[in-house]
């Protein structure tokens, strides 16, 4: 079995990350498709299909030599039938059976998870979980992901929805629209999308002398990434954002981890990437909002595996179930 591959999909909304990996969790060989959504989604399961089939055949190899399929998929999943229970970017319909129509189109044996679900599994194995049993991983994008490992399980709850911390309601009170239908989620405040609002709205109230400010005079327009640019050179308004994103993601994660008590919590995602600045400004909004006993058990660390860490994850799911067979 060692010498068998595994195919871990991370299926988003616009392109879908395939890899070949090992049952040693080593990565054969990695490639992205587009992911087709025209026609309500259905030429999605055969694109992937047709993909693997290709780069096995450039490999020389069969099917034979993968020993399944994982994937992980974006929204709620009932693990055991791998129905999707609702998507947004994918055109599919309500409960849609992404496991039953990818194991038609591959005649391989299909698990399906959570894409954050995947990227925490990922990290645990081989990332910045470095094996830690008890981990939460949150991924700042576009949106907040995250998941949550308990025991080296991950938690679903009832409906597959366990994990959404991007839901967490973090400003009661004024909060803004979340996609969710919702007000004043965690995501409103903490993903890029969050971070170029309250910079967009801290510019328009200043309208002194600041590099964010002639960031967005000269461009037309703010990114997160120009955000935490302008803070490491000690910009008065970008440091003010990020503040306030510490804030709301260091409070939120505290009461997190004083629900879980997590060995470690991982950060990863694109936000991540503004590395020790986020990070420490965040840790330090943990430590304030979190008793001793927690505080003191919980390590914070930024995310490794970076665009991995989803098709990693999913071939743990499928390693796993070989494993406990």
């Amino acid at each position: 079995m060692l010498k068998q591959w595994i195919a871990g999909v991370d299926l988003g909304g616009t392109t879908t990350k395939i890899a070949f990996v090992t049952m040693n969790g080593e990565m054969v060989e990695k490639w992205e498709v587009p992911t087709d959504n025209s026609q309500q989604g259905r030429n999605i399961t055969g694109n992937i299909a047709a993909s693997i089939e290709e780069k096995l055949r450039l490999h020389g190899q069969t099917k034979s030599i993968l020993a399944g399929i994982g994937m992980g998929a974006p929204g709620p999943v009932e693990s055991q039938t791998g129905v999707i229970l609702n998507t947004v970017n994918l055109g599919w319909e309500d409960n849609f059976p992404l496991k039953e129509r990818l194991e038609r189109a591959t005649s391989l044996p299909v698990m399906i998870e959570n894409d954050a679900n995947c990227a925490a599994l990922g990290e645990m194995w081989k990332g910045a979980g470095n094996g830690a049993k008890d981990l939460v991983c949150v991924t700042l994008g576009t949106g907040v992901g995250g998941g949550v490992i308990a025991n080296g399980n991950i938690v679903r709850g009832v409906c597959g929805a366990a994990g959404e911390i991007g839901h967490i309601t973090s400003v009661p009170i004024n909060g803004a629209p979340c996609n969710c239908g919702k007000t004043g989620c965690l995501e409103t405040v903490a993903s890029a999308t969050g971070i170029v609002r309250l910079a967009m709205e801290v510019v328009i109230k200043n309208d002194g002398d600041s590099e964010l400010t002639s960031a967005y005079k000269n461009n037309g327009s703010i990114t997160a990434k120009d955000v935490f640019d302008c803070a490491r050179n000690g910009d008065r308004l970008s440091i003010e954002v990020l503040h306030e994103v510490a804030f709301h993601l260091g409070f939120a994660l505290a009461n997190i981890a004083s629900t879980l008590n997590p060995e470690k919590i991982v950060l990863g995602g694109g936000v991540s990437k503004a590395g020790t600045i986020l990070l420490n400004l965040v840790k330090d909004q943990f430590d304030r909002f979190t008793f001793s006993t927690v505080k003191e058990a919980t390590d914070f660390s930024l995310a490794t595996l970076g665009n991995d860490a989803g098709v990693i994850g999913a071939a743990w799911l499928v390693k796993t179930a070989y494993e406990n067979k």
